[in-house]
């Protein structure tokens, strides 16, 4: 009860002083406490990561696999391929002349596909002179012969041939594919070129005169050399006489072409000397294809060529007389 009147008490005090205050205009109203403006705060927007490059190696290639078919050369695979001989002879471990037979299965590689940016830094020299060369691939037509197809791409022998394609023989035949190394040609065809076009394999003259052995003196200033016609030449078509002396070493020999079914020695021809000289003879049917830069005129066999005989010519003192 004492608690209640005390309580009263106080509550009464309270309100006569506030009264009193008021009256008194003291008493003072509360400031407002401003409330606190929240600034939003701008999300990010991610950025995207950068995708880091995964290298993801090339496989290697893997050689493929191919049957030796007839007439099937290194030369001609590796051309039809894009690869080169040696890396056919490597891969298959072929002898340095890749000899092949048919049926033979070999593996080859695949071309790289970059380029290596220093040839002479990664390739041998047989390989790099590969690399380097000029080639085209020709197909052997009907009556062709290797020394025919050489001359006509502007060769004056079968060797580099022989060696591209990996032949062990100066023979072609009908179909055999060939790469021709451009790039070791010793002449270009010059004007006047004409297409070699195949000529029958003519069979070998036969040699009828001088017999062979027969004996000629200084007294015989003409000696005629004849032998049998083999039919009727074309237009291009000659005999060629190879006439040389053996007593000199080989040293002194002549070249001719000629129509006829017979030659007579220039008196050039006969030794200076007493002595008697032997010589050797032999003839050839052969076709002009075409002229080099210098105008020279470019043969090729046109058939068998004929066996050797022999005759001897004595000779004189002093300086023969002129043909």
């Amino acid at each position: 009860m004492v608690i209640l009147l005390f309580a009263v008490f106080l509550l009464s005090g309270a309100g006569l002083t506030y009264l009193g205050l008021s009256a008194a205009n003291r008493v003072a109203e509360p400031s407002a406490i401003p409330s606190e403006t929240v600034t939003p705060t701008p999300s990010l927007t991610p950025t995207p990561e950068t995708p880091t490059p995964t290298f993801t190696p090339q496989p290697t290639g893997t050689p493929l696999s191919y049957v030796v078919k007839a007439n099937d050369t290194c030369g001609s695979i590796a051309f039809a391929f894009s690869v080169s001989v040696q890396s056919i002879i490597l891969q298959n471990s072929l002898s340095a002349d890749c000899a092949l037979f048919i049926n033979q299965e070999l593996k080859i590689p695949q071309p790289t596909a970059t380029p290596s940016p220093m040839a002479s830094a990664t390739l041998s020299d047989p390989e790099a002179t590969i690399a380097a060369c000029e080639t085209t691939l020709h197909v052997v037509q009907e009556g062709e012969t290797l020394s025919q197809i050489a001359v006509s791409y502007g060769f004056e022998g079968v060797d580099a041939i022989m060696e591209w394609n990996g032949k062990t023989v100066d023979t072609a035949f009908l179909g055999e594919r060939l790469v021709i190394p451009l790039c070791q040609r010793q002449f270009v065809l010059g004007i006047g070129t004409v297409t070699p076009s195949p000529a029958p394999p003519y069979p070998a003259p036969e040699l009828l005169l001088p017999r062979n052995g027969e004996a000629f003196a200084i007294q015989q200033d003409a000696i005629s050399l004849q032998w049998s016609s083999v039919g009727e030449l074309r237009t291009n078509e000659f005999y060629q006489v190879t006439v040389t002396d053996i007593t000199s070493g080989g040293n002194i020999s002549l070249t001719v072409e000629v129509k006829d079914t017979r030659f007579n020695l220039p008196l050039s021809l006969r030794p200076s000397e007493s002595r008697p000289h032997i010589f050797e003879w032999q003839v050839v049917v052969v076709a002009q294809i075409g002229v080099k830069e210098d105008g020279s005129p470019i043969f090729v066999s046109g058939g068998s060529a004929s066996e050797k005989k022999v005759f001897s010519w004595s000779g004189g003192t002093g300086t023969p007389s002129p043909a």
